[in-house]
């Protein structure tokens, strides 16, 4: 009996980060005083759209509607590079094929996998990217990109 209090102990404490997730860390303040929660739900589906205009951007070659898509912290990083030899907006490839894989909750934000397809002429390759969403107040915007992702999990059938 004493482990079962335990573990409902060790639950709330291991979500509390969670809560407290986002450019404004104390989330906007109800009626009564309390932080606001957002759903799992809605942090997937805003985490979904915000990554999939970005890679619309990319495959249209619209810059600035890539830029905003991005936290206000990402903005000026992007304007440097974002059109240059490596950046996502360069002229020199297309990007023909994007995927979104996977969609998790992880240490900074809502973690968004995918798939990346870009094309040089006659030579295509596909490069896994993990987007790293978050809330800056009552809106949401990429806060990180990086090489890699995330596998997407099992489906589990009963």
């Amino acid at each position: 009996m004493g482990r079962r209090f335990r573990t409902a102990g060790v639950v709330p404490l291991a979500l509390l980060p969670f809560a407290l997730l986002g450019c404004g860390l104390g989330g906007d303040d109800e009626a009564d005083g309390g932080p606001t929660r957002v759903p799992a739900q809605e942090a997937a589906t805003k985490a979904r759209e915000r990554v999939q205009a970005y890679l619309d951007a990319m495959a249209a070659k619209d810059p600035a509607a890539g830029r905003n898509q991005l936290c206000a912290t990402m903005q000026a990083g992007f304007d440097a590079a974002a059109t240059g030899p490596n950046g996502d907006f360069a002229d020199h490839f297309t990007v023909p094929t994007t995927t979104i894989t996977d969609i998790r909750t992880g240490a900074k934000g809502q973690e968004v996998s995918t798939t990346v397809t870009v094309s040089v002429g006659s030579k295509k390759t596909t490069r896994p990217l993990l987007f790293t969403v978050t809330r800056d107040g009552a809106d949401w915007c990429i806060a990180g990109e990086e090489p890699g992702g995330h596998t997407p999990a099992p489906s589990v059938t009963p």
